[in-house]
Formats: structure tokens, C-alpha cells, sequence
């Protein structure tokens, strides 16, 4: 399986979850990603993606998105969108 880098956390909010992502290439509901840093490596769906609050479909290069995650992650770590 491939994986292909598409932007970097920016920033973490735990208490809800959700990481602020800063992308370099296109996103999209339903895609497998995976968030890999020091502390560790999770892979899940994207389920669920924001800009300025409003739920978006997909997202492209320059744009920071709001992601649900299920699990925590860092500052810094890479985010990859695996292929098959």
C-alpha cells in the first residue's frame, strides 16, 4: 500500500478531538489517511472535515482544514492519504 503526504498538523484540540490541518494536496470525505509523528502512527476514514466551521466535502492545497480524529496527535506530524 502507498501513501502519499497531503498536509501537516498544525495544531490539536483535545478536548473535542479535532486537528487543525494545513494541506498541501486535495482531501476528501471517505478517504483512509494516516497521522504519523513521534509519538506514533493512526490511521483512520476522514469522516468528517471544516473550513471557517462549515462542513466541506473535500479540501485542497492552501487550506487549513478543522479534521475529527480518533485518537491524539501533535503538532507537526505528517498527514498521509493511503492508496491501495
Amino acid at each position: 500500500m502507498g501513501k502519499k503526504l497531503v498536509g501537516k498538523v498544525r495544531h490539536f484540540f483535545g478536548k473535542i478531538s479535532v486537528a487543525v490541518v494545513d494541506l498541501d494536496d486535495e482531501l476528501r470525505n471517505g478517504d483512509r489517511i494516516s497521522i504519523e509523528g513521534p509519538a506514533g502512527v493512526t490511521e483512520q476514514l476522514v469522516e468528517s472535515m471544516q473550513i471557517d466551521k462549515e462542513q466541506v466535502e473535500t479540501a485542497g492545497r492552501g487550506q487549513s482544514i478543522g479534521l475529527k480524529v480518533g485518537s491524539t496527535v501533535k503538532e507537526g506530524d505528517a498527514v498521509y492519504i493511503l492508496g491501495e
